[in-house]
């Protein structure tokens, strides 16, 4: 019988590794604007390293079960440890003792709310995320008055209680503290504590910086600050080596005292300038053993080194964007095949180009990283990509890695990934392996090869990446709040390119939620963002590069109007490129009588102006220049022909029609 019970004990030993996280204190409301509040943590062993685990706040919205209750703020666990009483505190910079992890003040909610605690990461939970009891590890229903409560979420976690921080009348004064039976009160605050106020009293040792990101050049001031001065001198050291950062890149004291009687100390870290462009770095800012009364609350600090040496391309960003700079490397007669082709057989030649199987390429999903830090390389710098719907740059070292999207970017699908209809059984394989190595397509039936089309990859911010997440364009999704749309036209050629290249892909009107297989949308939008935002030397630029590696080009890049063929106001007409628009910013510009006779008017051009008109065919049969208001004289049969206009180094065509 004892072997058989110390058997069990063997097998379950395994599973205690795993430490239950709770909900220690929640202080959700306090003075002021709310600049203290905070949320403790408590683990069942001292030290534990909460890798893997996610805090997650909850609006309560309606009380309506499950309707209009969602996510509003995540904090990713990872890189964090709890202490030797099990706690950790993250709270507002203003919380005292300090916190391991600062959360903006006024950010948490009074109430009638809910937080929880997950197994899973911040990216599962992006603003506006359902509730739910998957991996729920622990949860706590809140409020900050008598008679409410959050019954929707209580109901999803399976809480029977709501505790209210103002049972007291003192909301503002009192936290919400975990009791010993797994119930909960209401009393004066005890961040950083056991609630009972057992354990051990740590003088915990918080570190600030003076400036961050630092660039080569620049010195770090690191400041060392204990909650209480320390009655003796308290003596460590740090490191700051990081991978390709060692000690040719810096200089300065890595040995550190706090004078007796002192609270606080500084060392100053001089990063040098080494002339080369080895791209921006981080050095990671570790404290070595402390005296067994402290406790590092911020430790193995991460901090951006920027490259100053970095190169520049004579183009703009697409904020800032340029034309006619990044000469195109499209080969002799790629488009040769559509001359003269309309509607569904102009599609057609467009599809056989872009999804050829004897010349497309297919690379890896961990191809895209190294794709992106080239094609969507910010213009100003070269160390940084430009993110799409941010409209900023970021290092190009702060992909996603891990699980945390705060400050990183990552690859998002233009052409939402749920919607491109992959197989469930595919899995994308993340292994980089080169430009060299690939396979041909099996043309445009080739679905599992959308995964990877970096023509609608793109870098983007993994927040805005989340909040994107599969909404449509215009009608639901307009990108973050104060950005100009620099983006607008990108995604709209990008779209119509995905539409053509893969069967099964469409782009239509309003807002298609209820068949998100292969549909996406708004088309109206799309036109008119690809007119608004034509395409730019950046975008010339990454079709350039992707071609280079996928073997086929975005033709409506290189052809902005060839949309207007496919989808616009120039749909079932007869292609030719010799017709095509050049730009689509408008022209103040008036041609009349139209239809004609013998004779027309233009008028509205105060510059060197030119006029081409062609037949249909594509034949030109005058080409003139002029000044203000002009009248020609036309000899022409009765029919359609096209005028083409040049002013301004803008051109817009018009149909005309002669009687």
């Amino acid at each position: 019988m004892i072997k058989n019970i110390f058997f069990v004990l063997l097998f379950l030993c395994p599973f205690f590794s795993y430490s239950q996280i709770v909900i220690n204190e929640l202080d959700s409301d306090t003075n002021s604007t709310d600049v203290k509040e905070f949320i403790e943590l408590k683990s069942d062993t001292p030290n534990f390293h909460l890798d893997g685990y996610v805090v997650v706040f909850f609006n309560a919205g309606s009380t309506s079960p499950y309707s209009g209750i969602s996510s509003y703020y995540a904090i990713d666990l990872d890189g964090l440890v709890t202490d030797g009483n099990g706690i950790i505190l993250l709270g507002n910079l203003q919380v005292s003792p300090s916190a391991s992890y600062i959360i903006p003040q006024n950010t948490i909610q009074n109430g009638p709310d809910a937080v929880a605690v997950y197994s899973g990461n911040a990216t599962d939970f992006p603003n506006n995320t359902s509730a739910q009891a998957a991996n729920l590890i622990d949860a706590l229903a809140y409020s900050n008055s008598n008679g409410t409560s959050p019954t929707a979420l209580m109901a999803i976690f399976g809480e029977s209680a709501c505790y209210n921080e103002g049972v007291n009348g003192l909301a503002s004064t009192q936290s919400i503290q975990r009791k010993i039976d797994g119930t909960y009160e209401v009393k004066t605050p005890t961040p950083r504590g056991n609630n009972d106020g057992s354990g051990i009293v740590y003088n915990g040792i918080s570190l600030t910086f003076s400036t961050v990101p630092v660039t080569e050049g620049q010195s770090l001031i690191i400041t060392f600050t204990t909650d209480t001065p320390v009655l003796t001198a308290l003596n460590f050291t740090m490191t700051i080596n990081n991978g390709s950062f060692n000690t040719s890149d810096y200089s300065g004291n890595l040995n550190v005292t706090i004078p007796a009687g002192a609270n606080t100390t500084t060392s100053t870290i001089l990063v040098v300038n080494d002339g080369i462009n080895e791209g921006d770095e981080n050095m990671l800012i570790t404290v070595g053993t402390v005296p067994n009364e402290y406790v590092v609350l911020n430790n193995m600090v991460s901090i951006r080194v920027n490259d100053i040496n970095f190169t520049t391309h004579p183009w703009g960003s697409p904020l800032h964007p340029t034309h006619g700079l990044c000469p195109s490397t499209i080969p002799s007669g790629y488009y040769s095949s559509l001359e003269g082709k309309s509607g569904i057989v102009l599609k057609q030649a467009i599809q056989d180009i872009i999804a050829n199987p004897n010349a497309v390429r297919v690379q890896n999903y961990g191809d895209v990283y190294t794709v992106l830090k080239d094609a969507d390389q910010n213009p100003e710098n070269s160390n940084q990509v430009w993110m799409l719907y941010d409209e900023a740059p970021i290092s190009k070292i702060d992909y996603q890695t891990d699980n945390s999207i705060i400050g990183k970017w990552n690859r998002e699908h233009v052409y939402c990934q749920s919607r491109l209809g992959i197989p469930s059984s595919f899995t994308p394989n993340g292994t980089a392996d080169g430009i060299n190595i690939f396979r041909l397509t099996t043309g445009a039936n080739d679905i599992e090869a959308s995964h990877d089309d970096n023509h609608h990859l793109r870098a983007v911010g993994g927040q805005e990446n989340s909040s994107r997440n599969n909404r449509n364009y215009g009608v639901d999704y307009n990108g973050p709040t104060g950005t100009s749309g620099s983006w607008h036209g990108d995604v709209a050629r990008a779209i119509f390119y995905m539409t053509l290249r893969y069967n099964g892909l469409n782009v239509e009107d309003g807002n298609p939620n209820s068949t998100p297989t292969g549909h996406i949308g708004d088309l109206t939008t799309l036109l008119a963002w690809n007119a608004s935002d034509p395409a730019d030397d950046f975008e010339m630029n990454r079709n350039n590069i992707i071609y280079t590696w996928q073997m086929n080009r975005n033709p409506f890049i290189d052809n902005p109007s060839l949309s207007d063929y496919i989808w616009g106001n120039h749909i079932g007409d007869t292609w030719f490129s010799s017709l095509s628009t050049d730009s689509f910013e408008a022209l103040n510009v008036s041609l009349y009588p139209n239809p004609a006779q013998n004779q027309i008017t233009i008028s509205g051009l105060n510059q060197e102006s030119s006029i081409e008109i062609f037949t249909l065919t594509g034949s030109k049969l005058m080409s003139t220049s002029f000044k203000g208001e002009n009248k020609f004289n036309l000899n022409f049969p009765s029919g359609v022909y096209i005028a083409k206009i040049t002013s301004e180094n803008k051109i817009i065509t018009k149909k005309l029609i002669i009687k």
